[in-house]
């Protein structure tokens, strides 16, 4: 997967990142090197979480080489996970730092960083693979975090690919939970970025509570 040179504009983005590093990175860059490639999913193979973002940042992951390392939704994510017992670190600065997951694993339906933030139609279907083979691998899964709209749809048509049956009803809405075949549940939340996490439109405490619905639901499907 990290080898993956199939959509062009992305290849040719992700790769002129490097040569833009921002001065605030240059020794990190120095000392670790510039990823500039796919990034693969990142956490516990036998998650019974599996959250879901968008894509590389070009000078978060796509620098690190690691789902959400490297840059402030990171920082948002990861100490949210580790108060809530799901990261054995409050952050991550790059691979190998020690930081690792329990019981939860962070995909995305796009492996490279796109420009602008935005990606196409076309690019989401030939990374759609790698997104379903992480979810398919997770025999224990037991609730599917989305982080935003585009993760939200993203999951829902990938179960409709595989034949499963969604309720057309399953809106995207934050703190929404909503039922799948077989015991599996669909959380919703904003996405940890600086846009909705500088602004308030998403809090420490409002991820927090949709963290512990996540482990809620989690709970109720062991005990059904």
């Amino acid at each position: 997967m990290t080898e993956c040179r199939a959509c062009p504009r992305l290849v040719e983005w992700r790769e002129l990142q490097a040569g833009r590093v921002p001065p605030r990175f240059a020794a990190w860059v120095a000392e670790h090197g510039f990823w500039a490639r796919p990034v693969a999913a990142f956490g516990d193979p036998a998650a019974w979480l599996v959250i879901v973002g968008l894509a590389p940042a070009a000078q978060g992951a796509n620098r690190t080489g690691r789902m959400f390392t490297g840059d402030r939704s990171g920082d948002f994510l990861y100490s949210a996970l580790h108060r809530a017992g799901l990261a054995n670190l409050p952050d991550s600065d790059y691979r190998g730092d020690g930081l690792a997951l329990d019981g939860a694993l962070i995909t995305a339906p796009l492996r490279c960083a796109p420009p602008g933030n935005r990606q196409t139609a076309a690019e989401l279907d030939r990374c759609r693979a790698f997104m379903r083979s992480d979810l398919t691998a997770c025999r224990r899964l037991r609730v599917v975090l989305a982080l935003g709209r585009v993760a939200h749809e993203a999951v829902l048509r990938l179960l409709r690919e595989q034949g499963t049956p969604v309720d057309g009803d399953a809106k995207f809405s934050h703190g929404a939970a909503h039922g799948l075949p077989g015991g599996v549940w669909l959380v919703d939340s904003y996405h940890v970025s600086q846009q909705n996490t500088f602004t308030g439109r998403l809090t420490a405490a409002m991820f927090d509570e949709v963290l512990g619905c996540c482990c809620r639901l989690a709970e109720r499907g062991r005990d059904a």
